[in-house]
């Protein structure tokens, strides 16, 4: 969600910093890149201090410049509230010349550029295709827990699966998870949809497997990262089906990566943090092409310009959404790992073109960006 939503976020910001007056060969002598994302919340292990240490990381990267002048960036935390996020990045373009914007992360301060579809799409189709072709919904309740429920119950149905009923649970504050998730017991489904995410997505698994839920009925997470999984333990969380854009022990590129941002951070990134590196240095790839941080020239070259690096390979469509290669996975037993962070089998590779909405889709549902 992201993840793949990282690109599409600066073009967002692109797209605002269009609306000021055009700006010459680098507007205010440094291109700025601002991080807004969650440092202290739900969501502050899966993006926080690791999305600020991967666009840093970018940077350097990078060599520090781009068209002979500094690259800087700041950083702040939105603390998940869409006010927040919206007063702070209007100071950021307004007064302190941000020129994009990375992360986001989180549906209420994100959910109008995050491609659900995408989770549902990974998760729902090809886990029916495993077997898993009936299922019951716990599901957060409000927009984003019923938008994943419903992208992911429309996905599953097309595959020839069956939805037998769901759980909503208010969130976030529900530590527990029985009743809801006696229901879905109770169901028969051999998949039970966890159609929230972070600490309600955590606490769900965790109660699964204490009440005896799992493995007799198998967890999909639709929404599931890594640090997830390392906060679970693989005891709990062994068998959960989810769909990832990147997984640190994919290929020698992501382990390259993943071990230097580990060396800082002491974990392994989570598909935002891969993210946030990828969509920085495509953005300072497509400033130095367009020889100026003018919004228009830089989308205008982040669009032609196609994507390939350790996260993925693809190109930002003109919705401004970067589409790639997911994956579907399933967490290890705990004697099927063999060193620390071993947490995933990729049981799948889903096609860019099978994994995401089109551009026509976007538009329909409303995403129209430039």
């Amino acid at each position: 969600m992201r993840t793949a939503r990282l690109s599409l976020c600066l073009a967002l910001a692109l797209a605002a910093g269009a609306a000021r007056a055009a700006p010459p060969k680098v507007s205010d002598g440094v291109v700025k890149i601002g991080v807004l994302t969650d440092m202290s919340g739900y969501y502050s292990d899966l993006a926080g201090a690791g999305s600020v240490l991967a666009a840093r990381m970018a940077v350097k990267d990078f060599g520090g410049k781009v068209l002979g002048l500094p690259i800087e960036v700041v950083s702040a935390d939105h603390q998940n509230k869409a006010d927040v996020a919206s007063n702070q990045a209007r100071k950021w373009f307004d007064e302190e010349k941000v020129d994009a914007v990375a992360d986001l992360v989180s549906s209420s301060t994100a959910l109008a550029v995050m491609p659900v579809a995408t989770m549902a799409n990974g998760t729902g189709r090809e886990v029916v295709k495993q077997g898993g072709d009936s299922w019951f919904f716990v599901t957060a309740d409000y927009v984003f827990g019923k938008s994943l429920e419903s992208d992911t119950a429309d996905v599953v149905k097309k595959a020839g699966g069956k939805v037998l009923g769901n759980a909503r649970h208010p969130s976030p504050g529900t530590t527990d998870f029985s009743s809801y998730l006696l229901q879905a017991q109770s169901s028969g489904a051999k998949i039970i949809g966890l159609a929230n995410a972070g600490a309600d997505t955590v606490n769900c698994v965790k109660q699964a497997e204490e009440f005896g839920i799992t493995p007799k009925q198998s967890l999909a997470g639709l929404l599931v990262f890594i640090s997830d999984v390392h906060s679970l333990g693989l005891k709990a969380a062994k068998g959960l089906y989810l769909t990832t854009a990147f997984y640190w022990d994919r290929d020698d590129a992501s382990r390259k990566w993943s071990q230097r941002f580990f060396e800082k951070h002491k974990k392994m990134p989570t598909m935002v943090h891969a993210g946030v590196y990828s969509a920085v240095t495509h953005y300072l790839q497509a400033v130095k092409a367009a020889g100026t941080d003018d919004a228009e020239a830089v989308a205008k070259k982040m669009k032609e310009t196609p994507v390939d690096d350790f996260f993925g390979k693809g190109k930002i469509g003109p919705d401004g959404l970067f589409r790639h290669d997911m994956y579907l996975a399933r967490v290890k037993s705990p004697e099927a790992s063999k060193k620390p962070w071993d947490y995933y089998d990729i049981v799948k590779t889903i096609p860019a073109a099978e994994a995401f909405p089109t551009a026509e889709m976007q538009a329909a549902a409303g995403c129209k960006l430039k």
